[in-house]
């Protein structure tokens, strides 16, 4: 998305990122004005002279004579070899105020001309009389191109006009400027016509208007035509050829330029024009370069006379050495930008040599070439000899100094920079104000961004576009949405807002997930009847909406777009195409790449592979392998994603040998296999039980950097689980707790190996170094562990893990109640009860899960646990069902307080709830815990006369009420009448045990 202006990005556009070069790897530098020498300097070798004073008087000498040698056209030139954004000129500074002063009737024509819309008029009645340096000072004085020209209209309509050189470099400049290049060949055409000849200045201000334009060939072609007119470029025209190759990144080129100029040698030659098949001349037409030199254009220039005196010795056969300060800024900074850091610092020394006086953007060149490249200290030595020398540090040394400290992570220092500015007399500009606001803005310092927009507002500088969506994600990321919306609404009362700007904007709120406020942008009010939602604005707010998940949003967003005139681009189709298969609605994804491709447009690879791993996860592997083969038909070439996807995918559905297929092919495209594959190659040998497959797979991936990791790791041990492998799981095991990656799954799998190979104290061993691990996190593992103390019959411990997951506010899941229901059958709770819970929590009742909670803990003693629950089931006095109440009464007896056991059977009663079996053996165990025999007998006595139906477990249960009582005879009796009773039925107790058992080992 966009970015505001950096001090990275004010970095990058002085010196590309791709030219940076590492300070270790610096040549060493010679620098005579700095006090302490750059990285690798050798103090004894010097090819300077030793006189400590030399560097003054040198400079002393060459500002002499700088002064003195500069004629008049070359002391009006001054090129800026640095970045537009870095050094852009500041707009407050009232050094940019001053306006040259004319005396004369001059200021007031051109205060006339300023403020009348009629500017014919005023033109004709104060211009007529003006010789031509005062018609040179109209001309330049215009603020646009159309009014240059129609002052210049009316200069050639007076009939004492002679038109001249100077005249019409103002015209060409302004029209190069404004880039209208049909008028320019006009103009051209007419300039020759008129018998005026261009000069060098022509030449070096067309190659300047066509190359600030970014056509450098045309540029170049100039100066081709320069030289077959017999010109020879002078030292302005050859800076600026150097400035704007250098500009284009064409680094090489323009050394090689500058060195052929010094020799005497521009044939051109060497930089392949002639090679050029064609270019965009910029008014629609594509001609050769040999056709660009037939046409009109250049055969009605008219030409100079080629004399043998300008292949001589002032010219192509001298020795050249730039004598401008603007020649030797341009080149610190080509150097600079090259990452030629000797060459920069062979230029400086060369400039103090030469007598070239040094100026403040000298140093500023210097300074931003240095500490870029990591060389802060000399830097900050170069401004203090710039102070030393009396060349006054500017606005842009300090925003350099801002920009260099804050990518050195020295915010204090940055900061001081930026109050410094102020203390020495300067004025801030816009670069310094978003430079510094992104600063703050990174760090969140609310207050300080605040502090520094307050002085802004003071001195009546006003936020400029490229900082304001910084500042809205800053107030956005710290939540403060009221000053975010402020900001906002007092921006768009001065100004047009961008579409990437609004898309940034809206990203920011996005991210956030705050959909309404970025939708209140999107669809908000568009004040400017030329601003309309731009691409870049749909495209965000649609992928905001995919984020949401909302994709019937996103959908008629993108249907509406063509209705207000924006039509969706790659990205909008390949966001939408990742987003719905992201959703798994693979349908309307696989209906969209259809009509991107449709639409001329070309899907990415990432693309492709979300479409590929969607109908993987899905299943549909046919699908996935149609749009493969698209894929590979539309010429986009897999990556590991993509074969990653399939290979995948063929595993879970067991299809080894379309797994390896795509493996192969895989490694036959040039794609490395990273672990995502190879596990998944080890996941589809599990599933056919191929050990030897999955171990050389696994063998494969401990020669990748880093080795195993803990899924691929987890892998080979969950195989070797099922195969019953146990030293191979050991060891497997082992390396992932000797390295830290030992997870829940780990634990788990080894669990579930000993449980299957019947070593349950290896099983608990486990499973209690699992839960001192901490990795009892999710209800799963709680699960495994409880199963793992129930088949070992450590009841009591799986009752406190359950206690444990209780206040820990994990809810139980299914797994966990058929683990209670285990530990119940095996607790001793007569089957029959087990049973009635069980039933009840398969039909959802209400309780039912409570019911069996309050029955684990009861049956393991912890009746502390138990009679909270059942407590607060009592005071909800809500109708219960039977099982509800037979657990309660059982957890009041349990825990030996018989009167509210048997306060509960009474308020069942009273619900007109009859007693079931369940019910009758609670009772018994109370009555028999009491003491109270008689309703023992009672209960007895219903059981033998056929009242309550013959139930082994209700005979039981009296027999142990009295042999509890010691009464060992009479619980004889009931044993044989429950013989009697039960005599040719077959016992169901080895099938009830063996049901204790069957826990599964994949909870």
């Amino acid at each position: 998305m966009l970015q505001s202006c950096s001090y990275r990005e004010l970095s990058r556009e002085s010196f590309p990122p791709h030219i940076l070069v590492l300070p270790s790897k610096l040549p060493r530098l010679h620098f005579p004005c700095v006090a302490r020498p750059f990285y690798g300097f050798n103090h004894t070798h010097r090819r300077f002279s030793k006189n400590p004073n030399f560097l003054g008087q040198g400079l002393s000498t060459s500002v002499n004579i700088y002064s003195q040698k500069l004629n008049s056209r070359e002391s009006r030139v001054s090129l800026q070899c640095h970045s537009k954004t870095l050094f852009s000129p500041a707009r407050s500074s009232p050094s940019n105020a001053k306006k040259k002063k004319y005396g004369g009737v001059l200021p007031s024509i051109l205060r006339s001309l300023e403020s009348d819309n009629d500017l014919e008029k005023t033109l004709s009645s104060a211009c007529e009389n003006l010789n031509p340096k005062e018609q040179t000072v109209i001309l330049k004085a215009q603020s646009n191109c159309e009014r240059v020209i129609r002052v210049f209209e009316f200069f050639k309509s007076l009939k004492d006009y002679v038109p001249n050189v100077i005249h019409y470099n103002i015209v060409l400049r302004a029209l190069g400027r404004a880039q209208k290049w049909d008028e320019l060949r006009l103009c051209w055409i007419e300039m020759a016509k008129n018998g005026v000849l261009p000069t060098n200045n022509t030449y070096g201000m067309l190659v300047d208007v066509y190359g600030k334009a970014g056509m450098v060939k045309e540029a170049l072609l100039w100066i081709k035509h320069m030289r077959v007119r017999g010109l020879y470029p002078d030292e302005v025209t050859m800076n600026t050829v150097v400035r704007v190759l250098k500009d284009a990144g064409d680094f090489n080129r323009a050394d090689r330029f500058y060195k052929d100029w010094c020799i005497g040698r521009v044939d051109l030659n060497d930089l392949e024009l002639d090679s050029m098949i064609d270019f965009d001349s910029g008014s629609g037409s594509a001609i050769s370069f040999k056709h660009f030199l037939s046409t009109e254009l250049f055969r009605t220039g008219g030409r100079n006379p080629v004399s043998e005196s300008l292949g001589s010795s002032d010219t192509e056969s001298s020795m050249r050495k730039p004598r401008l300060t603007s020649t030797y800024n341009t080149l610190i900074d080509l150097y600079g930008k090259a990452g030629r850091l000797k060459d920069a610092a062979d230029v400086f020394s060369e400039m103090l040599k030469s007598g070239v006086a040094m100026d403040t953007i000298t140093f500023n060149t210097m300074i931003f070439t240095c500490g870029s490249h990591g060389h802060l200290s000399e830097a900050e030595s170069l401004l203090t000899k710039m102070e030393e020398r009396g060349i006054a540090p500017d606005t842009k040394t300090y925003n350099i100094f801002l920009s260099l400290y804050a990518g050195a992570g020295n915010i204090e220092a940055a900061l001081e920079n930026y109050r410094k500015i102020r203390k020495v007399g300067l004025f801030t500009d816009i670069v310094t104000h978003r430079a510094v606001l992104h600063i703050l803005c990174e760090r969140n310092m609310v207050q300080e961004v605040e502090t520094v927009i307050e002085e802004m507002e003071k001195s009546g500088i006003q936020i400029d576009e490229q900082s304001l969506p910084v500042l809205m994600k800053m107030y956005i990321d710290e939540g403060l949405l009221d000053q975010a919306k402020t900001l906002f609404e007092k921006f768009l009362l001065g100004y047009e807002l961008s579409s990437k700007t609004s898309a940034a904007i809206i990203d920011a709120y996005a991210e956030k997930g705050l959909l309404t406020e970025a939708e209140a942008i999107f669809y908000g009010k568009r004040d400017y009847p030329r601003q309309k939602r731009g691409i870049v604005e749909y495209n965000v707010m649609i992928k905001a909406y995919g984020k949401a998940e909302l994709y019937d949003k996103a959908f008629s967003l993108f249907k509406s777009m063509r209705n207000h005139g924006t039509w969706p681009d790659e990205c909008t189709y390949n966001s939408l195409v990742q987003m719905f298969s992201g959703g798994d609605l693979v349908d309307h994804a696989r209906d969209l790449l259809t009509e991107m491709q449709a639409a001329g447009l070309k899907p990415k690879c990432q693309t492709f592979s979300s479409l590929i791993a969607c109908y993987a996860r899905l299943g549909q592997l046919s699908s996935a392998v149609d749009v493969y083969e698209e894929m590979i038909g539309a010429g986009v070439k897999p990556n590991e994603v993509v074969f990653g996807s399939l290979i995948n995918g063929f595993a879970e559905s067991s299809s080894v040998e379309e797994a390896l297929r795509y493996f192969r092919m895989m490694e036959e495209s040039g794609v490395p296999a990273n672990r995502i594959v190879l596990t998944s190659l080890i996941k589809a040998y599990a599933k056919v039980g191929c050990l030897e497959g999955a171990q050389h797979v696994y063998e494969k991936i401990k020669e990748l950097n880093g080795g195993p990791d803990n899924i691929a790791s987890n892998s080979i041990l969950n195989l070797y689980a099922d195969l019953g492998m146990v030293y191979e799981a050991r060891c497997v095991f082992g390396n992932l707790k000797e390295n830290g990656g030992a997870d829940g799954f780990s634990f788990a799998t080894m669990m579930y190996l000993y449980k299957s190979l019947g070593m349950l104290d290896e099983a608990i061993d486990v499973a209690d170094e699992m839960k001192q691990s901490g990795l009892l996190r999710d209800c799963s593992s709680y699960n495994k562990v409880m199963a793992c103390y129930v088949r070992n019959g450590q009841l009591r411990g799986c009752a406190e893990l359950l206690h444990e997951m209780i206040n820990r506010k994990i809810l139980p899941d299914t797994g966990t109640f058929n683990v209670l229901v285990t530990a119940l059958k095996k607790g001793g709770i007569p089957i029959e009860a087990v049973t009635q819970l069980e039933s009840a929590y398969q039909e959802g009742k209400p309780y039912a899960r409570q019911a069996i909670i309050i029955s684990v803990f009861s049956s393991v003693g912890l009746h502390a646990y138990a009679l909270g629950s059942c407590d607060a089931i009592i005071k909800a006095e809500i109708p219960l069902e039977s099982f509800v109440y037979n657990s309660t009464i059982y957890a009041y007896g349990s825990s030996g307080q018989i009167d509210k056991a048997l306060n509960i059977f009474m308020k069942m009663k009273d619900e007109g709830l009859e007693p079931d079996v369940v019910t009758y053996i609670n009772l018994v165990s109370c009555y028999g815990k009491a003491g109270m025999f008689e309703g023992v007998k009672r209960i007895y006595s219903q059981l033998k006369y056929g009242e309550i139906e013959p139930n082994e477990s209700l005979f039981k249960a009296v027999m142990d009420a009295y042999r509890a009582a010691n009464k060992p005879d009479l619980a004889e009796l009931v044993n044989q009448e429950m013989k009697f009773a039960f005599e040719g039925q077959d016992n169901s107790e080895s099938e009830v045990e063996g049901e204790s058992e069957d826990i599964p080992l994949d909870l």
